[in-house]
C-alpha cells in the first residue's frame, strides 16, 4: 500500500504574486465577453453555450488534475473556462429560471462556505501550499466555481439591478479590492480570508471591465465588442501564462 506522503504531488497551483491577479482580472474579463460572443454574436443561446463550455471545462480539468505539477498553460486555460461556466451558470439562473441575483449570492455565498468548512475539517488546511492531493484539488477548484458565480451575480446587482453605471461599478469594485489589499498589509485580515474574498471581488472587477470595453457607446461602452476584447485580452494572458512558463516566476515551493 502506497504511504499517504507518496500519494502527494507538487502543488497544483501558482504562487499568489502580481502576475497572479493580472491574469485572473483577465481571465474573468475573458469569461464574460467570451460567453458574451457565444451566446449572442454566434447565436448559440444560453443552454447551447452552457454545455458547450461545460464539456470544455471537464476536459481541462481532467488534465489539470491528472497531471502531476502545476502547468501554467493547464491551469490558465482551466481559469478561463471555469470563469465562462460559471458566468453561464448564474446567467441561466436568472435569465431562464427567474432566480434573482440576491437569491443567486445567498446560495452561492452558502455553498461556498460550506465547501471550505468541509475542506478544513477533512484536509485541515485552505492554506495555497497545501493544494498537493488531488482530493484538495478538487475542494479548491469546486470553490473556485462558486467564486465566479457568486461574483458574476455580485456585479449583475449593481449594473442590473441597482442601475448602476459600469464605469462606476468599475471603480467601485476597485475600490473594495484596494480595501481588502490594505486591511491584509496591515494584518487586519487572515490572508486565507483576504485571498478568496479577493477572489470574489476580481470576478465583478473583471466583468465590469469587459462589458465597458465590449458595450456599444450607446450602452455606456466604449464599444469594441466582445470579439475584440476576447481576443486582445486572450493575447495578454497567452503572453503573460509564456513569460511565466519560460520564467518560473510563479511556482510554489
Amino acid at each position: 500500500m502506497m504511504s499517504s506522503r507518496s500519494r502527494e504531488l507538487l502543488v497544483k497551483v501558482p504562487a499568489i504574486t502580481t502576475f497572479f491577479w493580472i491574469i485572473k482580472i483577465l481571465s474573468t474579463t475573458v469569461g464574460e465577453t467570451f460567453a458574451d460572443y457565444l451566446n449572442s454574436t454566434l447565436g448559440f443561446g444560453l443552454t447551447k453555450t452552457g454545455l458547450v463550455m461545460t464539456a470544455a471545462l471537464v476536459i481541462a480539468l481532467i488534465f489539470q488534475i491528472s497531471s502531476t505539477r502545476y502547468i501554467p498553460v493547464i491551469y490558465w486555460l482551466t481559469i478561463v473556462l471555469i470563469s465562462t461556466v460559471g458566468t453561464l451558470l448564474t446567467d441561466t439562473l436568472h435569465d431562464t429560471y427567474n432566480v434573482q441575483n440576491w437569491q443567486s449570492i445567498i446560495v452561492f455565498a452558502i455553498a461556498l462556505i460550506i465547501t471550505f468548512a468541509i475542506w478544513q475539517k477533512r484536509e485541515g488546511s485552505l492554506e495555497m501550499k497545501s493544494i498537493n492531493t488531488r482530493k484538495r484539488e478538487g475542494f479548491y477548484w469546486l470553490a473556485i466555481l462558486f467564486t465566479f458565480a457568486l461574483g458574476t451575480a455580485g456585479g449583475d446587482i449593481f449594473l442590473d439591478d441597482f442601475g448602476v453605471a459600469l464605469k462606476y461599478s468599475l471603480i467601485g469594485f476597485a475600490i473594495a479590492l484596494t480595501l481588502v489589499w490594505l486591511l491584509w498589509k496591515g494584518k487586519r485580515i487572515n490572508p486565507i480570508a483576504a485571498f478568496w474574498i479577493a477572489y470574489v471581488l476580481t470576478r465583478p472587477l473583471g466583468a465590469a471591465t469587459g462589458d465597458f470595453l465590449s458595450l456599444p457607446k450607446s450602452e455606456t461602452g466604449l464599444g469594441l465588442g466582445a470579439t475584440t476584447t476576447s481576443i486582445i485580452f486572450l493575447a495578454l494572458i497567452a503572453t503573460l501564462v509564456t513569460y511565466l512558463t519560460v520564467s518560473k516566476k510563479d511556482r510554489l515551493s
